[in-house]
């Protein structure tokens, strides 16, 4: 049972005739007269147990989106409903309305709809939903709890999207100005020339050179289509908040905007999370719409407060790509885990693999630097000067094993790591 405000209002005007005539009497009389009310009402109430909840959702919802989520109730009593009826929606989901009354009719249903603005990428649930009858004075109600799980996942926005058409252009310019040609043994046939000296015997056509009585070769198209192999970091460090936003977001910004770029200019992307063990996985393998699959596989993550196993790494390259590939890692740059593991790893890989490590900086590190007025700001710019002198040092070391370094604020680094795909592409490194 629950009571509502207008019962409180009632027992306190029943504080009037008990202070006019003091005494136990009155008092008793308010009271019965009291719990008669409440009695009555309840009695009058329709009863819970006809009543059933049904809902439904959406399923997918971007973060920046709205949903409705649809609750279906069902008087089967013989009493007409007047209910309160709260869903259990947790906060993150950003219920507008998650409470509403209704009135429903003996054997009739009412459709509530509860707006639902996500605040939090990732799976949100509403595990019941809370009804309350009230009677006809409305002074209590008949409360009950009916199972009614419900569930959003809310993918990630891909506000990196924006970028998208420009660096598609200059791909495209980069394929027009590339060679179509190329001598010896290729993967797809491109057309018939004169044996000039120099010219591998093997790509004779032998058929064409008869016809011709000249020698004739055949050329080949090169291969354009390579594997991409992006890591995102999954770790501890991936959980710090850069401009009031997870690094963990930003490496899934910037991880779409390349993958859906590079599918778009022909290669194949194989995507995986991880810190000890694998966290999600997508590709142009699988088939299907792999911008689909990407925010489907990254819209549950989240950082783990552990470290990254860093010895894991190139075996899971391995296990997704056996051939030299273009491996972007998107991990962080900070503190000492670079020296220990980043740094023996990324030489690995380097020998087989063209090795890109993406990391988010910290805006503030320089925002620090520029406020030198008092001593306290001075020891806050001096460690802001050694922080980034480290992350230097790091990136230095990297660049000298042959490793692409991208080291950018947030909302730069999704375009600096296309750029930095784009770069290699036209430098014949893929």
């Amino acid at each position: 049972m629950a009571i509502s405000g207008r019962l409180v209002l009632l027992a306190l005007s029943g504080l009037c005739p008990v202070l006019l005539f003091p005494g136990w009497e009155a008092a008793l009389a308010v009271l019965l007269v009291l719990t008669a009310l409440v009695l009555v009402d309840l009695g009058l109430a329709a009863s819970v147990a006809h009543v059933s909840v049904a809902r439904s959702t959406p399923g997918n919802v971007t973060l920046a989106g709205t949903a409705d989520s649809v609750l279906t109730v069902h008087n089967t009593g013989k009493r007409a409903l007047r209910a309160l009826v709260r869903d259990a929606w947790q906060p993150s989901a950003g219920a507008v309305n998650p409470v509403q009354e209704t009135e429903v009719p003996p054997g009739e249903r009412r459709r509530l709809t509860v707006r639902l603005r996500p605040t939090r990428r990732g799976d949100l649930t509403a595990p019941h939903v809370t009804l309350r009858s009230f009677g006809p004075l409305r002074l209590a109600a008949r409360q009950k709890t009916l199972e009614c799980p419900g569930s959003v996942r809310v993918l990630p926005p891909f506000n990196s999207r924006r970028h998208l058409p420009s660096k598609l252009r200059r791909l495209r310019e980069l394929d027009g100005k590339a060679a179509v040609q190329i001598r010896g043994a290729g993967t797809e046939f491109d057309s018939l020339r004169d044996y000039v000296r120099g010219d591998d015997v093997r790509s004779i056509d032998w058929r064409a050179t008869a016809r011709r009585s000249a020698v004739v070769v055949r050329t080949w198209r090169p291969e354009r289509d390579r594997r991409v192999v992006i890591m995102l970091d999954t770790s501890r460090t991936a959980a710090a908040r850069i401009n009031d936003e997870p690094r963990l977001d930003t490496g899934i910004e910037a991880a779409l905007l390349l993958a859906v770029l590079a599918e778009r200019g022909g290669d194949r992307v194989d995507f995986f999370a991880f810190d000890r063990r694998t966290r999600a996985r997508a590709g142009t393998a699988a088939g299907g719409n792999l911008l689909g699959q990407l925010v489907q596989a990254m819209a549950p993550l989240e950082a783990e407060l552990i470290e990254l196993d860093w010895a894991q790494i190139p075996g899971q390259v391995r296990a997704v790509s056996a051939h030299r590939s273009l491996v972007v890692l998107l991990t962080s740059l900070d503190g000492g885990a670079p020296e220990e593991g980043l740094i023996p790893m990324a030489a690995r890989l380097a020998q087989q693999h063209v090795v890109v490590v993406a990391s988010v900086r910290d805006p503030m590190l320089g925002e620090l630097l520029a406020e030198r007025t008092t001593a306290a700001q001075v020891f806050r710019a001096a460690a802001a000067e050694r922080a980034l002198l480290e992350r230097e040092a790091v990136s230095l070391q990297l660049r000298h094993l042959g490793v692409e370094v991208v080291d950018a604020e947030p909302h730069q680094l999704p375009p600096a790591l296309a750029d930095a795909y784009i770069r290699l592409k036209a430098a014949g490194r893929l």
